[in-house]
């Protein structure tokens, strides 16, 4: 009687389970039905500048856009403390990150680190020395660069006596910007002196004032961005020269500063751009699909017409 009890009660859960195909509720995948939402995490190098502010911005409306979460963190153009928030970035696990550099050295271990546990990385503006970048989205510096010198020499003539205001040491920005610059200016101009500035515009006015007296012949700078260029403005002002600055960044403050007729011109990036098109390439990446090793976006000499 047993047996035949045993018999009966096999044969139905056979019965049951042919009835259905669908696997019982705990054997069931979590969340099988939903699609997960992807998350990036943006390291900047600093939010205390407006073309940062803007690079942001691209990235924040692109990801709302697609519906991925960023997680935004700024480095204050602290190299030690941009590693140490992209391995918290990790920490969180994002699913790609999205790193502007403040050295481009100094980042490279944080982006091995995400290369060792299969985290995606993209570069914005700034590259990274080591370990794997799938992709670099920025403007052409070294063209940049170019520009700056043609124009100075278009507008002063050759052999003109010039200084140039660097960035950041380290930062592949500077050392591109400085190249392209150098390109043409070792042809055409006399470039009298260099000095870093560190891309900040109360240390472009400070080293400014000490070259206007330590080289009063300039008659021209190129800065290797904005924020610089329109703090050597002002010490030029203050000191009643009349110099001609060429700026790098195309920011607010630079495009209205030529317009009144005060900063010479300023090779114009497009950072919320740059913001854009690396989402664009984070999302790519994470579905499978690939993108090419540079993402260049355009750029445009803006001057005083």
């Amino acid at each position: 009687m047993k047996k035949a009890l045993l018999v009966i009660v096999s044969l139905s859960l056979v019965l049951l389970s042919a009835c259905s195909l669908e696997p019982p509720q705990w054997a069931k995948p979590s969340n099988s039905d939903k699609k997960k939402e992807l998350k990036i995490g943006l390291s900047v190098s600093t939010l205390n500048n407006p073309f940062f502010v803007s690079l942001k911005k691209g990235v924040e409306k692109e990801a709302k856009k697609r519906g991925i979460k960023v997680i935004i963190v700024d480095a204050q153009n602290d190299s030690s403390k941009q590693t140490n928030d992209v391995e918290d970035l990790i920490q969180q696990g994002v699913d790609a990150l999205l790193i502007n550099p403040t050295d481009s050295s100094a980042i490279s271990t944080a982006v091995e680190s995400a290369n060792s546990i299969g985290i995606p990385v993209v570069t914005l503006d700034r590259s990274a020395e080591k370990g794997k970048v799938e992709t670099l989205v920025a403007s052409d510096n070294i063209k940049g660069g170019e520009m700056a010198a043609e124009f100075i020499a278009e507008q002063l003539g050759e052999n003109a006596k010039v200084a140039e205001l660097e960035g950041v040491p380290g930062a592949s920005a500077t050392r591109e910007r400085g190249s392209g610059f150098h390109n043409i200016a070792d042809k055409k101009l006399d470039v009298v002196t260099k000095q870093s500035a560190d891309f900040d515009r109360t240390k472009g006015l400070t080293v400014m004032e000490n070259l206007l007296q330590g080289h009063p012949e300039i008659k021209a700078v190129f800065a290797h961005n904005d924020e610089m260029a329109l703090g050597a403005l002002e010490a030029i002002n203050s000191s009643g020269k009349d110099i001609l600055v060429v700026g790098f960044d195309g920011n607010t403050d630079a495009i209205s500063s030529i317009k009144a007729g005060k900063l010479s011109a300023t090779v114009a990036q497009q950072p919320e751009l740059i913001g854009k098109l690396a989402t664009e390439a984070a999302n790519d990446i994470l579905n499978g699909k690939k993108v090419k090793k540079s993402i260049s976006a355009p750029l445009k000499l803006e001057t005083q017409k």
